[in-house]
């Protein structure tokens, strides 16, 4: 029996909250849990789980139903909630591990290390460029040959720079959301957030080709440095066709799933699409399954630990790092309720905005603690209770479930971590792409004037500048000396000016207090200007078709002929 009962928007200002919410005593709770699990209505519902796996095919009637909504507190059936909920942990997936994935291969960590951060950010839920002054500086080991050595106190400084820098968002979730959003308008995150996803691209489609580092190295005489390894299957110089192939296996499928796939494949097309490209690279004998093989059954936080330290040079990189964060995560809040039929705006809603931002910061402040990089809010879950039209928390609960179940099971991390670089890196690019993407909408809701292009140029300008030729402002400070406090300072600049998104962000932030609105009269007499000359090319138009058409108009004789035939 299927349900297609539409509950449509809330006539009220918002859906039953918490305080609204009549208060259950201990005996009808465990009444209430019992019948979930014991009765068909509880466990399965009336529910038409068809319509979740029926993929859009062309010659397949499309069917006009709709699913019922599940509010967030609606009741809802205990098989749906984990079906759900295991759609929502499916849909981070992809957006969790990439940055552990990175990050170890900038430290050079070994295979075992790179699995226990995978399997901690499951659990658990930006500074590569970091990583590389570490090296330069010093900070980190590097080889009589130049080849550098894997670096946990580099990561371990990561970690608590990060978990240092987090205070600045717990303490800005204290201000109005009002005041947020004039301090950070869009002006300021939009390009700041399509910068980032522009800088990660170049790592995206370097995996795609094979791998980073110095497996790119193709001489023109001598032996190529294979990537990954001489050791791996099917070991191959870099950008080579077999990879290129892999790359577009994942690509082509995410797109092919987006096309005619159901509903619960939509949202899960990035991750069906790196299956398919596993799938592919295990058939043909590029998939390395030692690794998979010698992992331990189970893990958790602290089974691996680093020693945590302040890098100073991160610390300004770092803070425009949660100021973005705190900005997305307000974003996402409200998309979340927008999807969720729940109000946005007025004090309810502003309560959830401040507690979302407090969240965030203290999840970021833990996570460094547990020894992973931050974790934030996911944009990707909105499509999916847009798709499936749930917004019930017990689907948030089952998701929260499943990740934890997939981080302590240390063979799925495993699994990931074996993934072909080229078989990763045709998703990675995909959704890096995607977090250029949400900044270029956050832009579009910026009205372009004189003020907000003139923003939009000058702190892009220094932002793709840096992406594009990242050692540009490397050479500008000469010092040499033993003061420690100076070298630090002068590498932070550096390491800003150098960080395509936080040189956008900084210089974003600054213009956008420093210039003053434009006068309302001035803008509406320039768009008075252009309705004018629009209106002037319109009747210049008409004028000429006018013309156009009584000079193509037939002559009487020729009107008798055409009438007679």
């Amino acid at each position: 029996m299927s349900v297609t009962i539409d509950n449509g928007p809330m006539d009220g200002p918002d859906q039953i909250t918490p305080e609204h919410s009549p208060k259950r005593s201990f005996g009808e709770h465990v009444q209430h849990i019992t019948k979930a699990f014991t009765t068909k209505q509880g466990l399965v519902g009336t529910y038409d789980y068809g319509f979740l796996f029926k993929p859009n095919l062309p010659f397949m009637r499309k069917s006009k139903q709709r699913a019922p909504f599940f509010g967030l507190q609606d009741r809802m059936p205990v098989v749906l909630a984990l079906l759900l909920g295991f759609q929502h942990a499916l849909a981070m997936l992809a957006g969790i591990i990439t940055p552990p994935i990175i990050i170890s291969g900038s430290a050079n960590f070994d295979t075992t290390t790179t699995q226990y951060l995978v399997s901690t950010s499951l659990i658990v839920c930006v500074a590569t460029k970091g990583l590389s002054q570490m090296y330069e500086n010093g900070m980190c080991p590097t080889a009589a040959d130049g080849t550098q050595l894997p670096c946990p106190e580099g990561y371990g400084a990561i970690l608590g720079t990060a978990s240092l820098c987090a205070l600045l968002e717990i303490g800005l979730s204290f201000m109005t959301p009002s005041l947020l959003k004039k301090l950070f308008p869009p002006i300021v995150t939009g390009p700041t957030v399509t910068l980032i996803g522009v800088s990660l691209i170049e790592s995206g489609l370097q995996g795609w080709a094979g791998g980073s580092g110095s497996c790119m190295s193709r001489p023109t005489t001598g032996d190529y440095m294979l990537c990954p390894s001489s050791t791996s299957p099917h070991a191959l110089p870099w950008g080579s066709a077999q990879f290129i192939g892999l790359g577009f296996s994942v690509f082509v499928t995410i797109i092919i799933f987006e096309k005619f796939g159901a509903p619960i494949m939509k949202s899960l097309s990035v991750v069906l699409g790196l299956l398919v490209g596993c799938i592919i690279a295990a058939a043909t004998g590029y998939f390395d399954s030692s690794s998979i093989t010698s992992a331990p059954a189970a893990s958790f936080v602290w089974v691996h630990t680093f020693k945590l330290s302040v890098y100073g040079p991160l610390i300004l990189p770092l803070m425009a790092v949660y100021l973005i964060l705190m900005m997305e995560a307000i974003g996402d809040i409200t998309a979340t309720c927008d999807v969720s039929r729940l109000q946005v705006d007025g004090k309810l809603f502003d309560s959830r905005i401040q507690g979302g931002i407090l969240a965030d910061g203290i999840n970021g402040m833990l996570a460094g603690l547990c020894t992973i990089t931050p974790m934030s809010t996911f944009a990707q879950n909105n499509g999916v209770i847009a798709l499936t039209r749930c917004a019930n928390r017990k689907a948030g609960y089952a998701a929260c479930f499943f990740l934890i179940i997939m981080g302590i099971f240390s063979k799925f991390a495993a699994a990931l971590t074996a993934i072909p670089s080229s078989v990763l890196g045709g998703m990675t690019t995909f959704l890096f792409a995607s977090v250029a993407v949400s900044g270029i909408r956050i832009i579009a809701t910026v009205p372009f004037t004189r003020r907000t292009r003139f923003i939009l140029t000058a702190s892009m300008s220094l932002g793709f500048g840096a992406i594009l030729v990242p050692n540009w402002f490397s050479y500008v400070f000469t010092y040499t000396g033993d003061n420690k406090a100076k070298a630090g300072f002068f590498d932070a600049i550096v390491l800003v000016m150098e960080t395509g998104f936080a040189v956008t962000a900084f210089v974003a932030v600054i213009l956008n207090l420093m210039l003053a609105d434009e006068d309302e009269a001035e803008e509406t007499e320039s768009l008075a200007g252009d309705l004018a000359d629009r209106e002037q090319e319109a009747e210049m138009d008409e004028e000429f078709a006018e013309k156009s058409a009584a000079v193509s108009a037939p002559t009487g004789s020729e009107a008798a002929v055409e009438s007679k035939v």
